[in-house]
């Protein structure tokens, strides 16, 4: 038999390797360690190879693809209901190999090391201010829990922030202010570092062909150019613009059945806040403007309310982003 089909489980030091014939028979079963594995997979005949969605996944991918392999990664979720008994990494390496045959799989978007790094670039700056933001937080805490209020934005925080700090009417001890102080001066150094950062992504955007024309829709900048460009490469995993928004996150949940459809919230799935963030500015800017795509906006907002209209305007993005990428287009404006 010649094995056509491999699952690997990927680890940190032994992985496991499972194959099968083009009928699904069993004919490989072998365990190795980190520094052998790539040998072994250069001496096994040309197959399809699937691998869990993980850390290092799109590393394995790329050393796979180099001997001739066809490489797939598959999510986790989907992998599992084809686990049998206990979980080990037989197991789960057997798994993999059913899942990889199934027919109508959903595989991930593989990433190339320029986009890997464009996206650990993303994920840093996105720390940075979810720091900065939770810093924002404990200080107005901390404020409050002393009477003394103030804004919750984060630039009414920069201005009001040293005005209380000098304001010596308030009930505010030494100490509470001392700390204040330090969590100000902190916050202050985590905007340097966002900037920092942010003058990091404009070269990546300048030199990217494929960001510079998504961003020239309405609610795309250079961020949310890079970020989509690191995720989605030129969109060809995607069967249509509609399939790119869903594995993006940006259509409801559903829990319907026969005749009765549910559609529920927006789900945490996809990292797609980036064009939520430009989709609201859109939505705000929108009003009183008299143009097409202005009037479907504001038409969207005064029938569904705000939050649905700014997911609205983010996924007609994320669809006009995909038939930009795939066909290789310029945008076009609606008249």
């Amino acid at each position: 038999m010649t094995v056509a089909f491999i699952g690997i489980d990927l680890a940190k030091n032994v992985f496991q390797i499972h194959g099968v014939s083009d009928k699904g028979e069993p004919d490989l079963k072998h365990r190795v360690r980190r520094e052998g594995l790539l040998a072994a997979v250069a001496e096994l005949p040309t197959c399809t190879i699937g691998i869990e969605a993980c850390t290092g996944a799109f590393y394995w991918q790329r050393q796979f693809e180099d001997p001739g392999h066809t490489v797939k990664v598959i999510t986790p979720q989907y992998v599992k209901p084809f686990v049998k008994h206990q979980k080990n990494d037989r197991n789960d390496a057997e798994a993999i190999c059913t899942a990889l045959m199934q027919p109508n799989m959903k595989f991930v978007p593989g990433k190339s090391e320029e986009q890997q790094d464009i996206q650990a670039l993303h994920r840093a700056r996105r720390r940075l201010v979810n720091h900065r933001t939770a810093l924002v937080c404990q200080m107005r805490g901390l404020l409050l829990d002393r009477g003394v209020p103030i804004a919750l934005t984060l630039g009414r925080a920069r201005r009001s922030i040293p005005e209380v700090l000098e304001d010596q009417s308030n009930d505010l001890t030494t100490m509470t202010r001392e700390i204040i102080g330090d969590l100000f001066e902190f916050m202050l150094q985590l905007d340097d570092r966002v900037r920092a950062f942010d003058r990091r992504i404009d070269p990546v955007f300048r030199a990217n062909a494929d960001c510079q024309r998504i961003a020239q829709i309405c609610g795309v900048g250079s961020k949310t150019a890079t970020a989509v460009v690191a995720a989605v490469g030129d969109g060809k995993a995607f069967k249509n613009g509609r399939h790119m928004a869903a594995w993006m996150g940006l259509v409801p949940r559903q829990h319907s059945s026969g005749d009765k459809r549910l559609p529920m919230g927006i789900s945490k799935r996809g990292d797609k806040h980036l064009l939520i963030h430009g989709a609201r500015s859109v939505v705000r800017v929108s009003q009183g403007r008299t143009d097409a795509f202005s009037k479907w906006v504001n038409s969207i907002r005064e029938r569904w309310g705000m939050n649905r209209a700014i997911v609205a305007v983010a996924n007609k993005n994320a669809r006009i982003i995909w038939a930009m990428l795939h066909r290789n287009e310029e945008f076009r404006a609606q008249a």
